[in-house]
């Protein structure tokens, strides 16, 4: 194993800070109450890359337990000709060109809140502002202050995430050689459900990011119509979240490595951000300037 591969940058202390970031989502969630979406509002969560993911994560969560009606969209492509009552944006930067046009083109009279890690950036003053300064991280690769987001989104829904957190502290915890199989394959293609889903397609993100991994991701019904003859040997399967019969047999058959856990697709992420750390350790890459990326993407006017 890489000496001190996931000690010595900052997102490796960043990602080691996630659990006891989740313990403090729930007081978050309740001070900011009125701030967030309603039981029954129609609401448009907006994010661009990772915020887009933890977008797509919530609105599954929201719809799921009978909330309201939730859409995700790219700030780049957001609907404004729609009915909502509340649009709650994400954005860790407080100063990306798309989510600061699209805080600008909302309808004026609808409640917007946005959710940054960024004191004094444009974005607060364009919408009611909830300021996780706490969470924020010198690491352009985000994952604390998107997972912690995500947890204090979770609570206001009335999840207790004790459990989850647990899982997480375990998860850092683990021996770094569980994570030898994973270092050497060729490609991995991230799968999953419900939240998993949204999920899988940040943990594909985060190894293209941080260590120029071939990823993919889908939600499993999805990878069964093609995607699945990419799978082959010296490749991998991750699945985020619960799984249907007969996957792991279907995975098996094509030689790739299977990879299920059967825990939390947060608290599974935090095994990936660890992933991402020992493989751009093997690959001599800094984790925290991956190469033509910026923390925050202002486009030319």
């Amino acid at each position: 194993m890489t000496p001190n591969a996931t000690t010595g940058t900052h997102l490796a202390a960043e990602v080691a800070s996630q659990p006891d970031s989740w313990a403090r989502a729930a007081p978050l969630a309740a001070r900011y109450h009125a701030l967030l979406p309603q039981p029954g509002e129609r609401v448009a969560v907006i994010g661009c890359g990772t915020s887009l993911f933890m977008a797509r994560a919530i609105a599954e969560l929201r719809e799921t337990r009978g909330h309201g009606l939730t859409d995700a969209w790219s700030a780049a492509a957001l609907r404004t000709d729609r009915d909502y009552d509340r649009y709650l944006v994400i954005c860790r930067s407080g100063t990306t060109t798309d989510v600061l046009d699209a805080l600008r083109a909302l309808p004026e009279n609808i409640p917007r809140t946005v959710i940054t890690s960024s004191p004094a950036t444009p974005v607060l003053d364009l919408a009611d502002p909830i300021l996780i300064a706490e969470a924020d991280e010198l690491s352009i690769v985000q994952t604390r202050f998107a997972t912690t987001t995500l947890a204090i989104l979770r609570s206001h829904l009335g999840e207790d995430l004790t459990d989850v957190v647990g899982q997480a502290r375990a998860v850092l915890a683990a021996d770094l050689a569980d994570l030898d199989r994973m270092r050497r394959v060729e490609q991995i293609t991230f799968v999953g459900t419900g939240i998993g889903a949204a999920l899988a397609e940040e943990a594909a993100l985060k190894l293209r990011e941080s260590c120029q991994a071939w990823t993919e991701a889908y939600s499993i019904a999805e990878w069964r119509h093609g995607p699945a003859s990419i799978a082959a040997p010296g490749r991998a399967v991750w699945a985020f979240g619960p799984t249907p019969p007969g996957l792991h047999a279907e995975v098996a058959a094509t030689g790739a490595d299977y990879i299920h856990h059967r825990i939390d697709p947060m608290a599974e992420l935090v095994r990936l951000h660890r992933l991402c750390l020992v493989r751009a350790a093997d690959a001599g890459l800094d984790p925290d300037r991956p190469r033509g990326l910026s923390r925050s993407v202002i486009l030319a006017s």
